[in-house]
């Protein structure tokens, strides 16, 4: 029987033997962090099995490292190591409890092969050149016998992989890791039969998806990673990638297509699509490469939208779609969809916030679920509490996670909002195209709000006195931030607005808008401006812009300005504002830029007076979100969490 909301999204597929629940694949992720002897920990396995839990057909680990010469980083798995089998075994049972196939992705770093151990030795590093990559560690070419012998680590780390219990492996050869480098026209510059042509280019390749059929045997599923297009110049474009996958075809058992390498920052933001990019970007490189191949084709990158999903499997697109980041914001995304509660499902804004905890930090975190990277934590049910009267003050993501979270857990929860409307920070994004994902996570908060019982009170500005005459248990504070107003002559000139200017279908500024404040916020205001038809000119005291910006969010806001008007003046200190428009002290002495309206973006502050106000307004009274300290939606949503968890 087919499901009545998706019914080719939830059509299980059957891969060279091995049948698959449903068509949404979970697309290969590494590691959070690893023990010293780079085996999975239970966080890692329980990072993994909480993706598997809501429905994926299958989990993939990423970067299965094949050979220790190709470790790129220290979370890698070791698939050299013999070692490393009991932590496998137990996270491929752990995908198995939750009828989801277990996948291992087979990688080689190549050049990039710099972990830790290796960047000391010289030569150590092999690839298709003689070359210093972009870490300056030399790196050797490989000779025959060096491409022999890893073509064979691959095999050796496929039939690790299928001893450990996983049900397919995936071959990792775009993205600018070694298979890429050598398929590469802008990576491989050699001469012999393994250069030149795109067939000796290629022969790497296939040598290598020969090695791993003979150690997984005929019955066992391969898939394989490619780039359709590399997006860089002189890289290789969907024509070359459909000769790729012509040559594959039949070799191997799913084709699945993603893009670009890693060489070029800005490209990154294209394999994993930034919020500035539309979604399903990718789609298209998968959809013409099925036209010339009869294996299964997959699609991914930045999909988040079961209607989108489906429409691309029913109009024969794909056969498979995945999801990465989709699936960390909302493990549950299958399961919702499958059941007809669509609307209740977290979708990924793209914002970076996982890619910047992974690298930085060693975890895996999400804007918008507060239980990413806490798995082991929230694994078993919370212990159960006594009832209580809670009283949350403030409507913004942080107080209705607080709010939702404590009413879960059988507490009576009335929640106070002082505006018309709940969502906080977010109601600023609701017109701004790229911002939609965004916007969208607040109206499911009020969704969740609804369902788990919440008495919610807008339009009512609760004092702590009123608050502390309602004897309430626990009061939350969610009060917000406030913006920052410059202290300068004039800036309460009627052309000076603030970011509630853009709460509006058309905002109403004038052509002419200098924005006040060059960091993330009003470097995107500043894009969504340009994008109206605005003259738009940016004014940033510090020496360069967006400085709170992730660097792959930057890079993809780089990309979006490109081609806009967008004129950014950095070293800029406003000193006044006048009919004319925004008097700046600059290097070269003083001016006047010109405008007609004047977009406050200088930041916010902690509303620090009435957060302290209800200090012992009740016999446990917390702070959550921006009160605290302004920050991303990260700190409000998983600080809500987990205060109601303190009650």
């Amino acid at each position: 029987m087919k499901n009545k909301y998706y019914p080719h999204l939830a059509s299980p597929i059957t891969i060279n033997g091995v049948t698959f629940k449903n068509r949404i694949f979970g697309a290969p992720m590494s590691n959070p962090e690893m023990d010293p002897d780079c085996n999975m920990r239970k966080e890692e396995i329980a990072f993994h099995e909480n993706r598997a839990r809501g429905g994926l057909a299958s989990v993939a680990i990423g970067l299965g490292i094949v050979d220790a010469i190709g470790r790129s980083h220290t979370k890698e798995v070791k698939l050299y190591d013999v070692l490393s089998l009991p932590s496998l075994k137990e996270a491929a049972k752990a995908m198995h409890r939750h009828n989801c196939n277990a996948v291992m992705e087979l990688a080689h770093g190549g050049k990039f092969g710099n972990a830790r151990g290796h960047s000391g030795s010289e030569g150590i590093l092999i690839g298709p050149n003689d070359e210093v990559n972009a870490a300056g560690l030399k790196v050797r070419s490989m000779t025959e016998e060096d491409i022999y012998r890893v073509a064979g680590c691959f095999g050796d780390g496929a039939r690790l992989a299928k001893e450990a219990g996983f049900d397919m492996v995936l071959i990792h050869g775009g993205h600018g890791w070694l298979l890429g480098q050598f398929s590469s026209p802008t990576l491989n510059h050699r001469t012999d039969k393994w250069g030149g042509s795109l067939e000796n280019r290629m022969r790497f390749t296939l040598l290598v998806i020969e090695k791993v059929r003979e150690a997984v045997g005929p019955r066992f599923p391969i898939e394989f990673r490619m780039s359709g297009a590399e997006y860089t110049e002189n890289g290789y474009t969907i024509e070359e990638g459909v000769e790729i996958a012509k040559m594959i075809d039949g070799k191997v058992d799913i084709i699945h297509v993603s893009a670009g390498i890693h060489e070029d920052p800005e490209v990154f933001t294209l394999t994993h699509p930034s919020m500035f990019i539309e979604h399903g970007y990718n789609v298209r490189l998968a959809a013409e490469i099925k036209k010339h191949v009869k294996t299964p084709v997959a699609t991914l990158g930045g999909l988040n939208d079961p209607d989108m999903m489906e429409e691309i499997l029913a109009s024969g697109k794909a056969d498979i779609v995945q999801i990465a980041r989709q699936s960390i914001c909302d493990p549950y995304f299958p399961e919702k969809a499958f059941s007809g509660n669509a609307d209740d499902i977290n979708r990924c804004c793209r914002c970076y916030t996982c890619f910047f905890n992974y690298l930085a930090n060693r975890t895996y975190c999400c804007a918008f679920n507060p239980v990413i990277g806490n798995e082991m934590d929230n694994k078993y049910a919370f212990p159960p509490t006594t009832p209580k009267k809670v009283i949350v003050v403030g409507g913004g993501p942080g107080g209705m996670q607080a709010a939702i979270t404590a009413a879960g857990r059988g507490h009576s929860v009335t929640l106070y909002e002082k505006n018309s409307e709940l969502g906080g920070q977010l109601l600023a994004e609701q017109y701004i195209p790229f911002k939609q994902d965004m916007f969208n996570f607040a109206k499911v908060l009020k969704r969740r709000l609804e369902k788990a019982g919440v008495d919610v009170r807008l339009n009512t500005q609760l004092t702590a006195e009123q608050a502390a005459a309602e004897n309430a248990d626990v009061i939350i504070t969610a009060i917000g931030a406030k913006p920052i107003v410059p202290p300068i002559p004039g800036i309460d000139n009627k052309k000076v607005v603030g970011l509630e200017a853009l709460h509006k279908p058309v905002p109403a500024l004038g052509q002419k808008v200098v924005v006040l404040g060059g960091g993330l916020v009003g470097c995107e205001c500043a894009i969504y401006l340009d994008s109206l038809g605005k003259d738009v000119t940016i004014v940033e005291m510090k020496d360069d812009w967006a400085v709170d910006s992730y660097w792959m969010h930057k890079n993809a806001m780089i990309r979006a300005m490109r081609d806009r008007n967008i004129k950014i003046h950095v070293n800029t200190k406003a000193t006044a504002v006048t009919d004319e428009g925004l008097v700046c002290e600059t290097s070269d002495g003083k001016v006047t830029l010109k405008a007609d309206s004047i977009l406050l973006a200088a930041g916010m502050t902690a509303d620090r007076a009435v957060a302290d106000s209800f200090y012992n307004a009740a016999p446990r009274v917390f702070e959550t979100g921006d009160c605290i300290k302004p920050g991303l939606v990260f700190n409000a949503v998983s600080i809500g969490y987990y205060r109601a968890l303190d009650i």
